[in-house]
């Protein structure tokens, strides 16, 4: 079995938090970081989509993860996205990843071009060839526009023993079973859509990729062990009263929507980068009203 304590529990992908005036607020983010591990999170992954990672300049991108591995030193492993428009920096990236002190990478397709295996295959190829690091790659299909096969990732894995792991966000839970009957344990399996949890871990998923744990890390912990433990059945009550925080991670303006979240349970700001802008009028009172159903019906963890 390739898997590591890497991709177990819960992992989330951490917002990258900004002043009003657009700037990243350093102190904040390691802040947050420890907040979240302290909560019993297994590691962090800044530079995803959460991350607002495609309005980051590749130097933004170097100081998050400076940051962060200073501020977690060995207590959590820091696994950035790595993802641009070009090859050449995505490769770069991740050699300054490496540099940097991070323990792991989650690999995704570049931004805005999608095209056909042979070239996507090889821009995957040249990331998990770029280091000594273990590699999660990331499937995001509805985002990307990409979307990677479980023939695919098998040929991958046969090639780059680096890679280690599946974050599946395709939203077809029938993936998981397709990598499994393909390559056994060979890659571990993590659930990249919030609604999806409970079902992942049925389906054998190890670890979860989470963004609503940003707001609410002690119920995101909570809710993975007891699918991991018990199944749907011992998760069945918190899911009820998470799902509908966790279906604002499955919308176009999801980071938005998790940020006001943060807001309102004081774990952060709503400051977006543009193109992104902080929601207004009928939009943002409908997520207040589910923000603030949840708030008031907490449960006791």
């Amino acid at each position: 079995m390739a898997t590591n304590s890497l991709w177990q529990g819960v992992i989330p992908a951490i917002t990258t938090p900004f002043t009003v005036e657009g700037a990243i607020d350093h102190a904040f983010l390691a802040d947050h970081a420890r907040q979240l591990i302290a909560a019993g999170c297994t590691g962090i992954v800044p530079l995803g989509s959460l991350g607002e990672a495609a309005t980051l300049s590749f130097e933004d991108k170097c100081a998050i993860m400076e940051t962060l591995v200073e501020a977690l030193g060995d207590r959590a492993p820091v696994i950035p996205g790595i993802a641009s428009l070009s090859t050449d920096e995505a490769v770069a990236l991740a050699r300054r990843a490496e540099a940097i002190g991070c323990k792991g990478l989650m690999v995704l397709p570049p931004y805005v071009y999608s095209t056909d295996w042979h070239e996507m295959g090889a821009h995957m190829r040249a990331v998990l060839g770029a280091t000594g690091l273990p590699c999660l790659l990331y499937n995001n299909p509805v985002a990307y526009k990409t979307d990677f096969s479980p023939e695919q990732i098998a040929e991958l894995a046969g090639e780059y023993p680096l890679l280690q792991a599946v974050k599946e966000s395709s939203g077809d839970v029938r993936r998981f079973a397709a990598l499994k009957s393909l390559l056994g344990d060979r890659l571990a399996l993590l659930v990249g859509m919030d609604d999806a949890i409970v079902e992942g871990v049925c389906m054998g998923a190890t670890g979860w990729i989470a963004g609503l744990v940003n707001a609410y890390p002690k119920e995101s912990v909570k809710l993975f062990e007891l699918a991991s433990s018990g199944g749907s059945a011992a998760a069945a009550e918190l899911y009820a009263w998470f799902l509908p925080l966790l279906r604002l991670d499955t919308v176009p303006k999801f980071v938005q929507l998790i940020k006001l979240v943060q807001a309102k349970v004081g774990l952060g700001s709503e400051s977006v980068r543009a193109p992104r802008l902080v929601l207004e009028g009928s939009e943002r009172a409908a997520a207040l009203a589910v923000i603030d159903r949840a708030i008031a019906s907490k449960p006791a963890i």
